[in-house]
C-alpha cells in the first residue's frame, strides 16, 4: 500500500553552510578604507592646491567606475565563481589602495601641483572603485548560493551591519591618526584590506552547490528587478544626498560657525553608522520578508528626513538622522534579497551586479542632485528624500505577494 510519505516529492537539496566570517572582515575593512579618504581629501586637496570641485570629482569617480564595472563583475561572477571574483577584487583593492598612499604621499611632500595631484587621485581612485566593485557582486551572491530564500535578508543584514562599522571607524580612524600626518593613515588603513584579502584565501572554503547551473544574462529591464533596482537606486540616493548636505545644513539652517558645524556633521554621520548597525543587527531578530522590511523602513526613514528638514538645533538634527538610519538599515538588506529571490540560481551573479550598479548610480547622481536642490532652499534635499522614500514605502505589492 503507497503512504502519503512515498508519494510525497523529494525534499530539495539544501545549500552547504556558509561561513559569513570572512565576507563581513573584507567589507568591512574595504569600507574603513574608502571612509579614511573621503574623511581626509579636503585638507589634502587644499594643501595640495586643488579646486573643490576636484575633491569632489576624486571622491566621485570611485562611484562612476563602480556603476560602470558591476554588472561586468557579476558576470564574471558566474563564469568564474564567487571566491575568485572576491579574491580578485580584494587583490585589486589593496594593490590599488598601496598605490594611493604612494601617490598622496609623494605628492605632500613634493607639491607637484594642482593638475598633476588631481590627474593622480582621479586615477587612483578609479582603480579603488573598479576592483572595489566586486565585493558587494561577490558577496552577495555568494550569500544567494549558499543561504535560503527566508534567511538571506538577515544574512545580508550582516554584511550591511559590517559596512556600517567601517562607515562609522574608517573616518574616526582617519581622523585620530592624521595628528602625526595626512599620509599617515592611509598607509596603516591599506593593512585593513591586505589582512582581509589573506582571510579570504585561506578562510573562505564554500562548499560545492548540489548543482551547477550555466550562467544565465540578466537585463536591467528584467520586470522582476524592477522594484529591487528602484529601491536600490532610491535607498543609496537618499543616504549620499544626506551626507553631501549634512555639513551645509549645519551652517545654514542651524546658524553654527564652521568647527560647531563640521562637529554636528560628523556626530550626526556618526549617528547615521550607529542606527545602520543597530538596526541591521536587529533584523537577526526578525522573520519579516524583504517586501515588509522595505515598506517599514522606507516609511520610517521618510519620517527621519522630514523631521530632520525641521530641525533648528544639533541634537534634533542627529535624532532625526538617527531615526532616519534605522529605517534604512531595514531597506538596504532587503532589496538585495528580494532581488536574489525572485531570480533563479544561474542568475545570481548578474542579478547582483544589478542591484550594485544601481546602487553607485544613486552614489554618483546624489551629490550632485543634493547639492543643486540645496542651492534652492537648504530644506528642501531633506523633503524630497523623504518624499522619494515615502513613494518606496507606499509602492504596492504584486497581487501575487499580498497577504
Amino acid at each position: 500500500m503507497t503512504t502519503a510519505k512515498d508519494t510525497a516529492s523529494p525534499t530539495p537539496p539544501q545549500p552547504p553552510p556558509l561561513d559569513l566570517r570572512p565576507l563581513l572582515l573584507v567589507n568591512m575593512a574595504c569600507t574603513m578604507s574608502m571612509m579614511a579618504f573621503v574623511a581626509l581629501i579636503g585638507p589634502i586637496a587644499r594643501l595640495l592646491g586643488m579646486a573643490t570641485w576636484q575633491a569632489g570629482a576624486a571622491v566621485t569617480v570611485a562611484g562612476v567606475v563602480w556603476v560602470i564595472l558591476a554588472r561586468p563583475w557579476g558576470r564574471a561572477a558566474d563564469r568564474l565563481g564567487r571566491r575568485r571574483i572576491l579574491l580578485m577584487g580584494s587583490a585589486g583593492f589593496t594593490i590599488a589602495y598601496w598605490l594611493l598612499c604612494l601617490f598622496i604621499d609623494g605628492a605632500l611632500r613634493w607639491l607637484p601641483g594642482a593638475t598633476l595631484a588631481f590627474l593622480g587621485l582621479m586615477l587612483t581612485r578609479g582603480l579603488i572603485g573598479a576592483f572595489y566593485a566586486a565585493l558587494p557582486v561577490g558577496g552577495n551572491a555568494l550569500i544567494a548560493d549558499h543561504v535560503e530564500p527566508e534567511r538571506r535578508a538577515r544574512a545580508m543584514a550582516l554584511l550591511g551591519a559590517a559596512n556600517a562599522v567601517g562607515l562609522v571607524l574608517g573616518p574616526a580612524l582617519a581622523a585620530l591618526l592624521a595628528r602625526h600626518s595626512l599620509s599617515a593613515p592611509f598607509f596603516i588603513m591599506s593593512l585593513l584590506p591586505a589582512s582581509a584579502f589573506l582571510v579570504l584565501l585561506f578562510k573562505l572554503k564554500p562548499q560545492p552547490l548540489p548543482h551547477n547551473y550555466a550562467p544565465s544574462p540578466v537585463r536591467l529591464g528584467d520586470p522582476r528587478l524592477r522594484r529591487p533596482l528602484i529601491v536600490a537606486f532610491s535607498a543609496m540616493l537618499s543616504v549620499t544626498v544626506s551626507q553631501i548636505t549634512v555639513g551645509f545644513f549645519a551652517l545654514d539652517r542651524l546658524q553654527l560657525n564652521s568647527a560647531d558645524a563640521a562637529q554636528a556633521a560628523g556626530i550626526a554621520l556618526t549617528a547615521v553608522g550607529v542606527a545602520l548597525i543597530g538596526s541591521q543587527i536587529l533584523l537577526r531578530q526578525l522573520e519579516w520578508p524583504p517586501l515588509k522590511m522595505i515598506r517599514v523602513g522606507a516609511s520610517i526613514s521618510a519620517l527621519g528626513f522630514a523631521a530632520g528638514a525641521l530641525a533648528t538645533t544639533a541634537p534634533a538634527l542627529w535624532a532625526c538622522f538617527f531615526v532616519a538610519a534605522a529605517g534604512m538599515g531595514f531597506v538596504f538588506p532587503a532589496f538585495s534579497a528580494l532581488a536574489a529571490n525572485a531570480m533563479q540560481a544561474s542568475e545570481q551573479g548578474a542579478t547582483a551586479g544589478s542591484i550594485s550598479a544601481a546602487q553607485g548610480m544613486g552614489a554618483v547622481i546624489g551629490p550632485l542632485a543634493g547639492t543643486l536642490v540645496y542651492a534652492v532652499d537648504p530644506r528642501l534635499p531633506f523633503l524630497a528624500v523623504a518624499v522619494l522614500l515615502l513613494l518606496v514605502g507606499l509602492w504596492p505589492a504584486p497581487a501575487a505577494q499580498r497577504t
